[in-house]
């Protein structure tokens, strides 16, 4: 109870006297109770300019002069001359408030520490409304480690393009529909999150020189400008180093949005960002899948390629309830269909049947174009522009520019 007390004690001296050993305040002399008392009763204008001027101590003998000792105070002289000589170092004690005090008023006249000093001109500084709510700019993409957000903050739109099952031209589609964005006038970046790194060798990349790729982005998280090389279209390539990224990324915390981290430092510098999947449900598909906004799935118009949507879908639900509840199906794409086939057509109607209007109306067709065009280094939109093959992805860019499948 005693440490409790002391701090809230109602006759702690307030004029700066020292306390005794046993705690309580030492006694003040009369005159000098008188002294304090006058102050105490003075304006407070007078009373700052007498704590002010350098000749205050001077001035208190004056006022005390009048103030004549009691009649048996010669008697206390005489009989107890060792108390007066105690008593007497107590005078210089009640003075001594009056030095210390300047610097409080001096304090009071200064401004606070945390204004700034005015300047000629308000015209550089912040308003309020700027400090408290700045306006992005397009173009200023958001800070590492930021998440995307909602698809209205920003300006690109993703798409993954996804397909547990290989051999369906996922990465034909990812890249030709890409430079089929990008002659209508779009600013388009492709990632490659294929260990097989086909899409980089299709832009004239050869994935085993490139000194940094997708691998160092999601494991060493290095910046994403770091790996684009620039061809028909910006490319963030990918190395055979892509296929041990998804251990080690297994015991980093929030592996999930690693990819989504990355974007965040160039997803207003693009319209579309489409990204290119390996063929499982993964590490790696599960990072493109968080990070998009649609994700269209290309199909071999074959019985056995249909199966896989089943399993896509499911994977599509659990992202959207713990990762990415913005994710959709933009459509489902046909492809290397051959319509001299019976079986090719019975492919389509079933998919038609369970998907309904998720289903392109675009067609890719089997042409030999598509084969020929990777060895030259580039799409089938520039090796064969006036082609059938390049027509198919011109297409299916006019009908997800226009309204996606539906």
């Amino acid at each position: 109870m005693g440490l409790f007390n002391r701090g809230s004690k109602s006759d702690v001296p307030l004029s700066g006297d020292e306390w005794s050993s046993n705690g309580d305040a030492r006694k003040r002399d009369p005159v000098a109770e008188s002294s304090d008392e006058e102050r105490r009763h003075e304006p407070v204008e007078e009373r700052g300019e007498a704590l002010a001027a350098p000749e205050v101590e001077d001035a208190a003998p004056q006022d005390e002069a009048p103030v004549e000792p009691p009649p048996d105070e010669s008697v206390v002289e005489d009989t107890a001359p060792a108390d007066e000589e105690a008593e007497l170092p107590s005078e210089p004690a009640s003075s001594e408030p009056v030095p210390p005090e300047p610097a409080p008023a001096e304090a009071k006249s200064m401004p606070p520490v945390n204004q700034a000093s005015p300047k000629d001109g308000d015209d550089a500084r912040l308003s309020a409304k700027q400090a408290l709510a700045p306006v992005r700019r397009p173009g200023m993409g958001r800070p590492p480690g930021a998440h995307i957000g909602d698809e209205s903050e920003r300006r690109a739109k993703i798409i993954s393009f996804a397909n547990q099952k290989g051999g369906v031209a996922k990465t034909t589609t990812t890249l030709n529909l890409a430079v089929a964005f990008a002659e209508s006038g779009h600013d388009v970046l492709v990632i490659d999150l294929d260990p097989q790194g086909n899409l980089t060798m299709s832009q004239g990349i050869d994935p085993d020189k490139v000194e940094r790729s997708m691998y160092d982005v999601l494991v060493d998280h290095i910046p994403i400008r770091e790996v684009i090389q620039g061809r028909e279209i910006d490319v963030a390539v990918a190395s055979i180093d892509l296929a041990g990224a998804e251990i080690a990324m297994s015991m980093q915390i929030g592996r999930e949005r690693s990819l989504e981290k990355a974007l965040s430092a160039v997803v207003d510098d693009y319209d579309f960002v489409c990204i290119d999947t390996p063929p499982s449900l993964g590490l790696l598909t599960v990072n493109a899948l968080t990070a998009s906004d649609k994700v269209i799935v290309p199909v071999q118009c074959e019985y056995l390629s249909m199966r896989g949507l089943v399993q896509l879908q499911n994977t599509l639900e659990m992202i959207r309830e713990n990762l990415n509840p913005r994710v959709q199906i933009e459509g489902i794409l046909p492809t290397m269909l051959d319509s001299r086939t019976v079986h090719a057509k019975e492919a389509v109607e079933i998919l038609e049947e369970n998907f309904g209007e998720l289903v392109f109306k675009s067609r890719i067709r089997k042409a030999i174009k598509f084969a020929e065009a990777p060895v030259r280094g580039s799409s089938v939109l520039k090796y064969d522009p006036k082609g059938n093959a390049a027509e198919y992805y011109r297409d299916l860019a006019k009908e997800v520019l226009t309204n996606g499948a539906s």
